[in-house]
């Protein structure tokens, strides 16, 4: 670990112990990652967030008494410096995808390879999320509020009067699923220029990360009409 790097600490949650264990060799085997403490159920996920502040917590769903998605909700709820990463057997499982919405910062299968889930401790510890496009779609098109009928019209967001117009087309594009390289191939913008948008788009609204952003252009029904000509 160079001075440059900080240390992340992590708080492993499962009910299996052998999980636990095999999670805590891969996260103790780079040098910037620190497992500080283990919880088998949501109630002590809780007690011990709050006992020894981690900065990300990996997450089970399934567990008994309070599960995942409720001790999610009521750490991201307690704290925004708190990140979630949630892990699930499949990847389209409602369980999960509660998780998300109780503002989990990643989706990880329970298969995912060591460096994956290394990958997703740091990244979502710098504050960005972890669901890889093709899922995001598949997520969409499983859980997130179908389009309503013609005619009916969602109550508008008044947060979205913040935006600019360039804003509200890249979380048009969030919303149906697309990266920011697709969003850089589809208006022709640089990846950085894309990337402070996205940033932007998220401190405005008051989002976590991309996974807010795509629920909340979806409810907002900001998927469907995207003009790159604009």
């Amino acid at each position: 670990m160079t001075a440059s790097e900080e240390q992340i600490n992590v708080l492993i949650v499962d009910d299996h112990e052998r999980s636990r264990l095999g999670n805590r060799l891969v996260l103790n085997s780079v040098d910037d990652i620190t497992v500080v403490g283990e919880a088998a159920t949501g109630e002590e996920a809780i007690a011990q967030v709050e006992a020894l502040k981690p900065d990300v917590v990996l997450m089970d769903v399934r567990m008994p008494g309070m599960d995942g998605i409720e001790a999610t909700r009521l750490i991201t709820g307690a704290s925004s410096a708190v990140r979630v990463v949630v892990l699930t057997t499949f990847d389209l499982d409602r369980y999960a995808f509660g998780s998300l919405q109780a503002g989990a910062s990643a989706f990880l299968l329970k298969s995912a390879t060591p460096d994956t889930l290394i990958n997703a401790v740091r990244v979502v510890s710098q504050g960005d999320a972890v669901v890889e496009p093709r899922i995001t779609r598949r997520l969409i098109d499983a859980f997130v509020t179908p389009d309503e009928p013609s005619g009916t019209v969602s109550s508008r967001d008044e947060r979205l009067d913040r935006l600019s117009p360039r804003e509200i087309e890249v979380l048009s594009c969030i919303g149906r699923g697309l990266s920011n390289q697709e969003i850089s191939d589809l208006f022709f913008l640089s990846a950085a220029t894309v990337k402070t948008h996205v940033n932007r788009i998220f401190a405005k609204l008051d989002l976590r990360d991309r996974v807010q952003a795509v629920i909340l252009a979806r409810e907002q029904s900001l998927h469907r009409d995207i003009d790159p000509a604009l």
